[in-house]
């Protein structure tokens, strides 16, 4: 399934507009969040084909986030990429048990972004 609608969620108006446009100009449609409760609130609204988690946010971390999502059983399936500037390995090994699909890390290379989204697709 082609992957159509994505959630940002992230707390820096810097990088939601940057991935806003990115895959905008891909076509696609993207909502934002800029942190848990919002990001509970676009999923309740709209379930998103992807969602890509920043780590760093105020009150829930983008790990502890991944984790409620894949534990919401309506929500368990919607891949997560988690985009973070945190760039150990440990930090990536904790990312993908928490059940991340994928981790890239900032500063956000486009084509490493669309192609690990169409690996997912």
């Amino acid at each position: 399934m082609p992957i159509k609608n994505v959630l940002i969620v992230d707390d820096s108006k810097t990088e939601l507009m940057f991935m806003t446009d990115l895959l905008q100009k891909k076509g696609m449609t993207v909502r934002s969040a800029e942190g848990a409760d919002e990001a509970f609130k676009r999923l309740s609204e709209e379930k998103p084909d992807l969602i890509l988690m920043d780590v760093v946010m105020p009150g829930q971390n983008g790990f502890q986030l991944t984790r409620s999502i894949n534990r919401t059983p309506e929500y368990a399936s919607i891949p997560i990429i988690i985009c973070t500037s945190k760039n150990l390995e440990t930090d990536r090994v904790w990312g993908m048990r928490q059940g991340a699909k994928d981790y890239i890390t900032k500063p956000i290379d486009a084509a490493e972004l669309f192609a690990k989204i169409k690996a997912l697709g």
